[in-house]
């Protein structure tokens, strides 16, 4: 403690407080922007231009969730641990690792076009403004006003991010350099379209199901943004974002979820024996290049002081110096920042030309997309910037960084990619499993026609399996169908975990007595998911009890429970139950909660059933979901505009005051959708509350 507290005297002099900061509205003219808020809170932002509805989309979601998207601010800034201390500064460190507010600010005028820096411009106008209006929210008065060079680098940040340049750091810092590592446990989000000739009523159906945390700066957040500059769209977006990032607009929609191609290459450099600043390449000494960087973190909530920390780049990439050796790690993220227009032209585009025009972009580096449009046109695509590789070099491990034949420096074409149109088996699917399994068995792609070096992902999951088991070949679906295939909560027959835990069904009930009540449980499961199910309860614990002990113990998940194993887990559920409930056996209502303020509700679902669920420990034995079913948007393509039901989990509203902090959660939970519209009129002549922001909060 002594010495704390003299290392805080000596470094008093450069303690760095918080003090207000100063500069002037925008001055938009807010009277072309209306919010329309519906009976659920959600808003419907209207506009003149693009650039007055990223204005109004500010200042609405600011309105529902200004310390989420602050966060989001703040990492594009590299001042989160100005506010959240050590855990924050990590995410600082990460962002000047990676440089990305130094990329943004190379890029940014030639990476957007004129007419999308206005919306960028709308954007940070509206929260600064929000921001102005609203000084007893703001976290960290210094990080106000936003630029969109630092909305950029937060957008670089978390691409990159989702490419796996966190899951490489991690590894490279903890001393577990091998492969990169892939996600175990992939969040998962589905998406699914039907043809017309496969729907009963002759329209074509999509379903966007994406699996994300149910809060906090990647949970979804439902908009409706139209402009009379043709911006006509509904979806989800996370804060921080300024268009949607999937949804519906009057003539088509889409869907994304997670996808695993090779995005990312690890080097491990060869450093000179006789000069650390050195590394060797094709037999030549290359110099590292070197910066020191400053950390602000707060401290014990009094004040902030600033940590050095070093940070290294190659001709690869960004670079770490461990105990373990000298790496880089090289991806595409870091180079093409254009996503964020990618993605409002998407929003834009009025048929399947302009779609996949934008798609081909090849800004958007990474995600499975599955779209459907009013004009007859299902598609997927497994899209990602995905480097050409030298093929005499194995890329899917640790590579070494001593020739330039493995620094590559371009990538796939578009039309490269795993994809197909309008399939004749009539539909289209992806669940995070592989994109050569995404219609019909007659109508999937062959791996072997694309490079190995793509490394794309090539298992079933769950959802994928079950997914197939109720899907048939042939005959029509009705909507309500559509919506019970979504909606199933059930495991396939042959489970398709990357654990093999058969030997939990196969246990015999004599052999082991003290725990014949679970082992009967589960043989007679349906392996259903819903809240009265006891089985579900059980092998809910045993699925997180082994992802816990996997986690403590770094064993692999490629692996098969054996039956002590299995034994172990069910009496450690037995007890557990017994501890906290007073009962061996309880229903997965009682186990698991969907958890808002003062509700706590029964929560279906289990992991990697269509209708995932993934829970944590939360109190009293009982476990809280945080990530999966979330946001569910269910369309319909016919004549005129298209029909769309959405639901969010919780509602349109992060504050605990509002109405609308929980008011969808109990139609979530009954699996009911709440109807939307495209139509500015009938938007109008509903809606709760239309104002300009500034004029009404």
């Amino acid at each position: 403690m002594k010495i704390l507290r003299a290392g805080l005297f000596l470094l008093f002099p450069f303690l760095i407080f918080s003090c207000e900061t100063s500069y002037n509205s925008s001055g938009w003219d807010t009277s072309q922007v209306q919010i329309a808020r519906d009976e659920f809170g959600v808003p419907h932002i209207f506009g003149k231009t693009d650039a007055d509805v990223a204005y109004g989309l500010a200042w609405a979601h600011a309105e529902d969730d200004f310390e989420t998207i602050q966060k989001t601010l703040l990492a594009g800034k590299r001042m989160v641990g100005r506010v959240y201390g050590q855990d924050g500064a990590a995410v600082d460190f990460f962002g000047h690792l990676l440089q990305t507010a130094e990329i943004a600010d190379v890029n940014y005028e030639s990476a957007y076009s004129e007419e999308f820096k206005r919306v960028l411009e709308g954007y940070a106008a509206g929260m600064n403004d929000f921001a102005l209006a609203h000084p007893e929210e703001v976290l960290l008065s210094e990080a106000f006003p936003v630029t969109t060079k630092e909305m950029t680098a937060a957008y670089i940040l978390s691409l990159a991010q989702m490419s796996g340049a966190d899951r490489a750091v991690q590894q490279i810092v903890s001393g577990k350099v091998d492969a990169i590592p892939f996600d175990a446990n992939p969040k998962g989000s589905n998406a699914i379209a039907f043809h017309s000739s496969r729907t009963d009523s002759g329209e074509n159906f999509l379903a966007i199901n994406s699996h994300q945390p149910l809060d906090g700066p990647v949970a979804w957040y439902e908009a409706h943004l139209h402009s009379e500059e043709g911006w006509n769209i509904l979806g989800g977006l996370f804060p921080g974002g300024a268009m949607i990032f999937h949804g519906v607009n009057e003539n088509l929609g889409w869907a994304h979820t997670v996808n695993f191609p090779d995005l990312l290459d690890l080097y491990q450099l060869e450093i000179n024996p006789e000069n650390e600043d050195q590394y060797q390449v094709d037999g030549e000494w290359l110099e590292l290049e070197e910066e020191t960087v400053w950390l602000d973190v707060k401290i014990l909530d009094l004040f902030t002081i600033p940590f050095p920390k070093k940070i290294w780049k190659s001709i690869y990439g960004p670079t770490l110096v461990t105990d373990q050796g000298t790496f880089s790690i090289r991806l595409g993220a870091l180079e093409r920042i254009g996503a964020p227009e990618q993605w409002w032209r998407m929003n834009k585009a009025k048929n399947f030309k302009e779609f996949s025009e934008a798609m081909s972009r090849m800004e958007l580096t990474s995600f499975n997309t599955v779209y459907a449009d009013k004009y007859d046109t299902i598609y997927y695509v497994s899209n990602g910037l995905i480097p050409v590789r030298d093929p005499s070099i194995d890329f899917t491990g640790t590579v070494s960084g001593n020739t330039k034949k493995a620094l590559w420096s371009s990538y796939h074409d578009f039309k490269d990619l795993p994809q197909q149109y309008n399939p004749s088996s009539g539909y289209l699917f992806n669940t995070n499993h592989s994109p050569f399994k995404a219609s019909g068995m007659t109508d999937n792609l062959d791996p072997e026609n694309f490079p190995k070096s793509m490394n794309y992902l090539l298992r079933d999951n769950n959802r994928s399996t079950r997914f197939r088991e109720l899907m048939l070949d042939t005959g029509r679906i009705s909507y309500e169908r559509f919506k019970e295939i979504k909606y199933d909560g059930q495991l396939p027959e042959k489970m398709a975990f990357r654990t093999n835990m058969e030997s939990l069904f196969n246990l015999n009930p004599e052999k082991y007595p003290k725990i014949a009540k679970q082992i009967e449980v589960l043989k007679n499961w349906d392996k259903g998911s819903g809240i009265e199910s006891e089985g579900a309860a059980i092998f809910s614990f045993v699925y997180f009890y082994w992802w816990d002990k996997f986690a403590e113990t770094g064993r692999s998940w490629e692996t098969t429970l054996t039956e002590e194993e299995s034994v172990e887990s069910l009496e450690a559920a037995k007890i557990h139950f017994e501890t906290y409930f007073g009962k061996e056996l309880v229903t997965l209502g009682e186990y698991q909660k969907l958890v808002r303020g003062d509700k706590a509700l029964p929560l279906q679902g289990i992991d990697d059933v269509i209708t995932a669920m993934r829970s944590l420990p939360w109190e009293n034995g009982m476990r809280k979901g945080v990530q999966g079913e979330s946001y569910i948007m269910m369309v319909k393509f016919g004549e005129g505009l298209p029909k769309i039901e959405t639901i969010n989990v919780y509602g349109a509203s992060n504050d605990p005051e509002s109405p609308h902090f929980d008011d969808q959660m109990q139609l979530f939970l009954d699996q009911k959708l709440k109807p939307m519209t495209l139509d500015k009129t009938e938007v109008l002549k509903n809606a709760k509350r239309v104002y300009s922001p500034g004029k009404e909060k």
